[in-house]
């Protein structure tokens, strides 16, 4: 038995289905006309809104907020921990500026500064609230917080928090400096726990690709310590 087979759709016949299906759009679009214009209206609004925000409120407050952290980031590099965090009385702090001015960035750089100055303090709980707090989009800046928050277990007796965070620190960017740095820092925790085999092979992925940093031009003596240690 022959197959049925379709039957070709003339030119005329496309032009009528074409026409049929604007037909119908014009129809909806008659239908829904009030809705459409609704929701456009909102969008229109919603756009000038968020480039009035951005330019009446963030811009100006990031100004601010910039000449606000020129100070509290000179007593930072003085070692003046305690001006850099609470301010000295004309100038705020790390801690107003990230509270006052949350919805900029030098607000939220000041969250990484407030936590790199408790941990210097020995205020390791604050140091890991603030750390965690900063939300960067710079790379570095970013794997520099994340290892700094595996200091402050660290220093909290939390080996295991540490190492977790300094493997996510040297996953985060894979480039010669922050990578190789928090890996290595890794390993020696591994040894301080005694788990000399986790060392070697975090010392070995130091070797193998990060060869020429600062970390691993010495690595094959860690390598050959901790692989001695290994098989006592």
């Amino acid at each position: 038995m022959a197959k049925n087979k379709k039957q070709p759709v003339s030119g005329d016949k496309r032009l009528e289905n074409i026409e049929e299906t604007l037909s119908k759009t014009e129809q909806f679009i008659v239908n829904n006309q009030k809705n459409i214009m609704t929701v456009v209206l909102i969008i229109v609004v919603l756009i000038l809104a968020y480039f009035g925000y951005s330019k009446y409120y963030i811009e100006p407050n990031t100004l601010e907020a910039h000449e606000q952290m020129f100070a509290a980031e000179a007593f930072f590099d003085a070692d003046s921990l305690d001006k850099a965090l609470y301010g000295d009385g004309n100038n705020l702090g790390f801690l107003d500026i990230a509270d006052e001015y949350s919805m900029t960035k030098p607000g939220n750089l000041a969250n990484y500064y407030a936590g790199i100055s408790f941990l210097r303090k020995g205020d390791f709980d604050q140091a890991i609230n603030f750390l965690e707090s900063f939300d960067g989009d710079d790379h570095i800046i970013s794997c520099m917080a994340t290892g700094a928050i595996g200091d402050a277990y660290l220093e909290k007796g939390d080996n295991s928090k540490a190492i977790a965070y300094y493997l996510e620190a040297a996953n985060k960017e894979d480039n010669n400096f922050t990578a190789p740095l928090f890996l290595f820092k890794a390993a020696q925790v591994h040894e301080i726990d005694g788990d000399f085999e986790d060392a070697v092979r975090v010392y070995t992925r130091i070797r193998k690709n990060y060869s020429t940093s600062n970390e691993g031009r010495n690595i094959e003596k860690y390598i050959a310590r901790a692989k001695t240690k290994a098989k006592k």
